[in-house]
């Protein structure tokens, strides 16, 4: 049909190339749309033992070498009056501490001149600790290397005179 009335028909044709693109772009585009979906089916164990879960055991240890009646401020306070009386450049006299939190209280008293072990400076001292109904005499040993901080390497209880 020719004339003012016929209909043309266009058929759009693209080139080869152009239509294998579109359809790799459509084809990586659904794909990037299917990648963020995700299914989580819970499994069921195949170890059918409800027995408890614990893998291992943690040992619990005191807050102070000196009694497991210290709690940890008590012990903060204690180390920081141990360390007062066993500075090497201290004049040997007792330091006392005291939590009035818990009633706790005591004393550290250097014995002997400081000596060096393992590359350590340390120092022999009696303590004593009061609260809680109780009063107890503690001999120990304490050692601390260079520019660092005193730790308690022994401790037992005082022998009365």
């Amino acid at each position: 049909m020719t004339g003012p009335h016929a209909r043309q028909v266009y058929k759009a044709v693209a080139p080869a190339g152009e239509t294998a693109l579109a359809r790799l772009f459509v084809a990586a585009a659904f794909a990037l749309s299917l990648s963020g979906c995700s299914l989580a089916l819970p499994v069921a164990s195949l170890d059918l033992d409800d027995g408890p879960d614990a893998t291992g055991t943690v040992e619990v240890r005191p807050a102070s070498p000196l009694s497991s009646e210290l709690g940890p401020e008590d012990w903060r306070r204690a180390r920081s009056a141990l360390a007062g009386a066993l500075d090497p450049q201290g004049d040997g006299a007792a330091v006392s501490w005291n939590n009035p939190d818990t009633g706790l209280k005591g004393s550290f008293t250097p014995a002997g001149k400081p000596f060096v072990e393992n590359d350590e400076i340390c120092r022999a001292f009696t303590a004593t600790l009061e609260g809680r109904g109780t009063s107890r005499s503690l001999a120990g040993k304490a050692c601390r290397p260079s520019g660092g901080e005193w730790a308690v390497k022994a401790v037992t209880p005082a022998r009365n005179a």
